[in-house]
């Protein structure tokens, strides 16, 4: 699974982690996100993250 950078603060969304605190669970990829999700660092919306390579 790839993971994603957020453009402002520069965290990275690892689909293997999740998001524990937000209420996701390890293993769900970027695209299925809540289209609510917010970065749980920074708070910008998912429009904010870009694929890393």
């Amino acid at each position: 699974m790839k993971k994603y950078r957020c453009t402002v603060c520069e965290y990275i969304y690892d689909p293997q982690l999740g998001d524990p605190d937000a209420g996701i669970e390890p293993g769900t990829p970027f695209e299925s996100l809540p289209d609510d999700w917010v970065c749980p660092l920074c708070g910008v919306g998912k429009e904010d993250f870009e694929q890393v390579d």
